[in-house]
């Protein structure tokens, strides 16, 4: 699919968030990807507070990957007041189950300024897309990064909303290595 002469090769859809909210749009938007040839994968939007094996399982119940798909997604950009010893120990929970339901790592999603002072300690060795926008080129963070999000109003034909904007970092042989075998 082309934009303005910008290929779209990818998109990551909302599936669920928190322990029990599923996005009311996330199986047309999955369907409609699909039918489009376009790489597609599922993200969740954690809370903390709430517990991470709950949240697995809300996501599992949903999301039904396969071959070709990418790496499911954790959402993580809030603390709401949680400390940081327990919010670790919940993304951790969510991490290892849906790493083990699946057969893959999961993505995490956040921002530097998240991702820097609460998960780069303990989380390093997952893929990283990280939101960082109006950089003229890629986000400032010293630590690698699979996808940058660099937008947050792109317009694509056929979508009434606004929607995000996203580029991997590598090349189409990197990317087919992060996708579901």
């Amino acid at each position: 699919m082309k934009v303005n002469n910008v290929t779209i090769d990818f998109v990551f859809i909302k599936a669920t968030e928190g322990v029990g909210n599923i996005d009311n749009q996330f199986r047309r938007n999955w369907l409609q990807a699909q039918e489009q040839h376009i790489c597609k994968g599922a993200y969740h939007f954690f809370i903390a507070g709430k517990d991470g094996k709950r949240q697995a399982a809300n996501f599992i119940e949903l999301v039904d990957l396969k071959k070709g798909d990418l790496p499911p997604v954790l959402d993580i950009e809030e603390t709401y007041g949680v400390g940081a010893d327990e919010l670790v120990k919940e993304i951790n929970d969510w991490l290892t189950v849906v790493k083990n339901f699946y057969g893959v790592k999961p993505i995490i999603y956040t921002n530097i300024k998240f991702y820097e002072t609460y998960l780069q300690n303990d989380f390093g060795e997952y893929p990283l897309w990280i939101a960082h926008y109006l950089q003229p080129a890629k986000p400032s963070i010293e630590h690698p990064w699979a996808f940058w999000q660099h937008s947050k109003s792109g317009r694509v034909n056929g979508i009434s909303n606004v929607v995000d904007f996203n580029v991997f970092s590598g090349d189409s042989s990197e990317f087919k290595k992060l996708l579901i075998q």
